[in-house]
């Protein structure tokens, strides 16, 4: 599966100059790029460093739910290509998104087209933030604080120009809406491409999880209401002992249904019958969970950190009771009574509605329209 790397943030950021300075690495000579712009006409990729042929331009406008069709199109059109040696055999894709763009709807296509899914790998969102204007744009565009809250790495921009705010305003603005990401100052778009690469190697990532759940502490205070977040909260929830593979797999599938939309971002490490599962979501984009070879460190608890908006943590935390639903039945088709009020009462606080509204009393059979027990 090839990588792929998503490069976000808002108009004026950055991104290009980032683009043509990894471009010119060696390490991304054999990249093809992507370029998703705003505006009556496309000007980015004739400024992008990259031989024309490993260009493709969508058409203008967001990257969002108007172009994915077209962005799938061209993840099937350039593998076709690069299969049959028409292209230069690129072992990496990078997307430039527009400065007004969602990253959720790219993602979305990576994970869940079932064709692209086989082939390529989402690596790894780096959102690029402007030093000078971002402060503000935090404050008033809610594309601004998404494109934060989603990345795995905020680069900061323009640090060596002059500040409208101080550097340490800038970050704390940041952590309020993302305090797991890396925060890393880049100058003309300089960094180290092995800072932004291969999180998806086992080293990269197993470091990665540590250092997110590391920086966010189990007990965060209430939201501040003078931060300008607009509802964004993150925080991180532990629990003891293991949960079943079952539990989990029916909990990420209820969260991504009915809190998809506010559950900006989810990672963790989850204790499933005493093995340590990465877990990791971005609103209703649910990966797969992966289980690590060993714990990162001593501490053998569930520790997930979520980044939401809109959503009290008290709803999220009485949901988890979902995570300890058995992973077998035995050899009866019945549910037993106690596991399944135990299940309708955590599943309300997904719905809002209350349990009798959609669970028989418990020690009933459920039956569905074949009459079978479900």
């Amino acid at each position: 599966m090839l990588p792929v790397t998503i490069i976000a943030g808002f108009l004026g950021s950055g991104k290009t100059t980032l683009l043509n300075f990894l471009l010119s690495q060696a390490r991304l000579k054999n990249s093809l790029v992507i370029i998703n712009e705003f505006g009556e006409v496309a000007i980015d990729h004739l400024i992008i460093s990259a031989p024309a042929e490993n260009v493709r331009l969508l058409s203008n406008g967001c990257m969002c739910c108007q172009v994915t069709g077209e962005l799938a199109d061209t993840l099937s059109d350039v593998w076709q290509k690069r299969s049959a040696g028409e292209l230069p055999p690129f072992d990496r894709i990078l997307i430039e998104t527009s400065g007004l763009a969602d990253p959720v709807p790219v993602l979305r296509t990576l994970v869940t087209d079932e064709n692209l899914s086989l082939l390529y790998a989402p690596d790894a969102v780096v959102a690029v933030v402007d030093a000078i204007h971002a402060v503000d744009q935090l404050a008033r565009r809610d594309e601004a604080r998404k494109q934060v809250a989603l990345a795995d790495i905020l680069l900061v921009s323009k640090t060596d120009l002059p500040l409208a705010n101080p550097l340490a305003k800038l970050e704390g603005a940041v952590k309020r809406i993302n305090a797991g990401a890396e925060i890393l100052p880049v100058t003309h778009g300089v960094i180290e491409p092995e800072r932004l690469l291969d999180l998806l190697s086992p080293l990269r990532r197993d470091r990665d999880v540590a250092q997110w759940l590391e920086r966010i502490p189990p007990a965060t205070s209430e939201p501040d209401p003078t931060s300008h977040t607009h509802d964004i909260q993150t925080f991180s929830l532990c629990m003891e002992g293991p949960v079943s593979k079952t539990g989990l797999i029916t909990w990420l599938s209820m969260l991504a249904s009915f809190k998809g939309p506010q559950l900006l971002r989810m990672k963790g490490i989850v204790n499933v019958a005493g093995e340590p599962h990465l877990i990791h979501a971005v609103q209703t984009v649910i990966h797969e969970p992966v289980a690590l070879d060993a714990w990162p460190g001593t501490d053998d608890r569930t520790r997930i950190v979520f980044i939401v908006q809109g959503v009290d943590r008290r709803a999220i935390e009485r949901t988890v009771d979902v995570l300890g639903i058995a992973d077998s039945f035995g050899n009866s088709r019945a549910i037993e009574p106690a596991a399944y009020a135990r299940f309708c009462a955590a599943a309300q606080y997904f719905t809002h509605v209350p349990a009798e509204s959609f669970c028989a009393i418990p020690g009933q059979e459920v039956r569905g329209r074949s009459g079978g027990v479900n």
